[in-house]
């Protein structure tokens, strides 16, 4: 039977912060308490639901977990860049769809960060707090043709096309969105996330994190006032950026990974495991493409082998064999790049070395 799920009240949370600003040791514990105690028991009920893990959410909000990576003196908690990672697997052990909805948020926060002061002031501590949640809106970085066009007008700028994968629909009030324009730049703005006459989204259904209230995003001549504009870029130079970036997602991998460990017991994964996440540590942006492949590939025959552990009950909706399959399925393509997909397949075809973080090239 799967657990109810049970959330605290905002207030009763607000009490775990009460004491003063925890170190990034205590932080990564208190996350994997929370993973523990409050997400994996809630794990079933919320892959069954079609709304999202709201109360979730409120918890990791209330427990500072919401500027994770900003600096303390910012209004963030503080935390370093491997920790911060640490704590993504936490959460993505605990219920990948919770996970995958915070994690969105992370970027942009640090990209409101560095915003022009006005917008800076205005907007990073209630992002930091958790007052105001955002998601993202990417269709004008993605590689090829821009999804999502960016075009200069008096007092700002009008969006045209639309992004595929609009993540928190229903639980985020802002979204940072990239748009390209007439000299490949992108361009960086922060919207409200609300459905209006040039702004509108549709459900996408998915085999998982179906609560996870993602969405394909359109915007048909959507304004943006100057105000709201967070910068620009060269579409070169954030693809250099994005790189760098790949590592978190490699967390959600590993903690659906740890998770079908914790099932199994000891097994011969464990060490495997261990070589994927030193791998994704020390891997540069050149070779990161190849540890995410291998996190994701482990994930994948660590989950097929809790199936098979389990036997057949395992396809049962109520156990946590089936969904942590349907999960590692999810991380074979998300946050995907032509050069980690390239590397997943030969590893799925038996044309590349599997079993550990790196191959030979």
């Amino acid at each position: 039977m799967a657990i109810r799920l049970t959330s605290p009240s905002r207030s009763s949370c607000m009490r775990a912060q009460e004491p003063g600003p925890a170190s990034p040791h205590e932080k990564l514990d208190r996350a994997r308490e929370i993973a523990e105690t409050v997400l994996f028991p809630a794990a079933l009920d919320v892959d069954g639901g079609q709304r999202g893990p709201a109360g979730h959410l409120d918890v990791l909000a209330a427990e500072g977990f919401y500027g994770l990576a900003v600096p303390a003196q910012a209004g963030g908690g503080g935390v370093d860049y491997p920790t911060a990672c640490l704590i993504a697997e936490a959460f993505a052990g605990g219920c990948l769809t919770t996970a995958f909805v915070w994690i969105q948020h992370q970027g942009v926060v640090r990209r409101v960060l560095d915003a022009p002061a006005v917008l800076r002031e205005s907007s990073l501590g209630p992002l930091c707090r958790g007052d105001r949640r955002a998601g993202v809106a990417l269709g004008g970085s993605l590689p090829g043709p821009a999804r999502l066009r960016a075009r200069k007008v008096s007092g700002g700028y009008l969006l045209d096309g639309h992004s595929p994968w609009v993540t928190g629909w229903g639980m985020i009030d802002t979204l940072a969105v990239a748009a390209r324009d007439e000299q490949d730049v992108l361009v960086w703005s922060l919207i409200d996330a609300k459905e209006s006459d040039t702004l509108s989204v549709q459900p996408l259904r998915m085999v998982v994190a179906s609560a996870s209230g993602t969405v394909t995003a359109r915007f048909a001549g959507h304004f943006v006032p100057e105000e709201q504009l967070l910068g620009g870029q060269p579409f070169a130079e954030f693809s250099v950026q994005d790189a760098h970036g790949l590592r978190m997602n490699g967390s959600l991998a590993l903690g659906v990974l740890a998770r079908c460990q914790a099932l199994l017991g000891a097994s011969g994964l464990d060490e495997q495991a261990d070589a994927c996440r030193a791998g994704l540590d020390e891997a540069t942006p050149e070779n990161l493409p190849i540890a995410r492949a291998a996190a994701a590939e482990l994930a994948m025959r660590a989950a097929t082998a809790l199936l098979v552990s389990t036997g057949s009950r395992g396809i049962l909706l109520d156990q946590h064999a089936q969904r942590l399959v349907r999960e590692a399925m999810f991380l074979c393509v998300f946050g995907s790049r032509p050069p980690i997909k390239a590397e997943l397949l030969a590893r799925l075809e038996g044309l590349s070395e599997v079993g550990g973080p790196f191959v030979s090239t």
